[in-house]
Parts: structure tokens; sequence; C-alpha cells
């Protein structure tokens, strides 16, 4: 009977990992591999030389809203050719796996699925500022024009 109830949970298991997924499971599940960080926690991280900020917000946002100062900016479609440390393409700030990666988009949502594939090029500190920039902002941390 056991091996039996064993079979039926591994093919329930097996059949709900093949269905497509929605965009708020899809969230929940990248982001319960790593461990998100809030904006005073990145604020300091940064400022220590202890975090990468890296913006992938789209141009217009950056030029209505600002820029964090120090933090890289790199267009989302960019992304992984500019950070992998292997990579041809690779930006000087890509020094190696180990680097802690924190990516920032405008509300912290693609910021997740940036972080999810950055994570598959091997870069296991990759995480996202939870609310994105807008939280940054949020909490008077600075902000250039």
């Amino acid at each position: 009977m056991s091996a039996t109830r064993d079979a039926a949970a591994d093919r329930h298991l097996r059949e709900a990992e093949d269905r497509p997924l929605g965009i708020d499971e899809l969230l929940e599940r990248v982001r319960a591999d790593y461990q998100r960080i809030g904006a005073r926690e990145a604020y300091d991280a940064a400022r220590a030389g202890e975090a990468l900020l890296v913006d992938i917000r789209y141009a217009a946002l950056r030029e209505r809203d600002g820029l964090i100062p120090g933090a890289l900016v790199v267009e989302r479609n960019e992304l992984e050719w500019r950070l992998d440390p292997r990579g041809s393409h690779r930006l000087p700030e890509a020094t190696g796996h180990d680097l802690r990666i924190v990516v920032v988009c405008d509300e912290g949502y693609a910021s997740s699925l940036a972080a999810a594939s950055l994570h598959r090029l091997g870069l296991h500190r990759a995480t996202d500022l939870v609310g994105g920039f807008q939280a940054w902002r949020a909490a008077g941390l600075p902000v250039t024009p």
C-alpha cells in the first residue's frame, strides 16, 4: 500500500513539474532559492565594497527617476553576457563566481528573474533588491538625477 502511495505521489510531482507555471508561481519558486535583500542592507553592502549593485531598469525609468550612485547600469537583455565571469563580453566588474551581485529593477519583480538567471550561470551569491529602485528611493537612500 505504501509503495502504491509513493508511486502516485511521484507521478503527481512529475506532472506538477511538467505543467506551465504562472508568473506568480515562478517568482515564488525562484525567490525560494536565495535570500533577497532590503534597500538599507544593499546600501550598506555596496558602501562596504561587499556587493555590486546592478541596475537593470530601462533607460526611460533611469531618466525619469534617477540613478543609484555607484550602481553598474546593465540593460536586462545584456545582463548574462556582461556578468558571466567566463564570458567573452564580460565587464571588468565580473570578477568571479563568488561576486555578490544585487540586481535592481523598478519594483523588484524582473530583478528576481534576473537573479535566478545569474544563479544558473554559477553566480551563487546573486540576489535582488526587495521592492527595487522604488524601495531604495522610499528609504531615502541616495539617488542622482
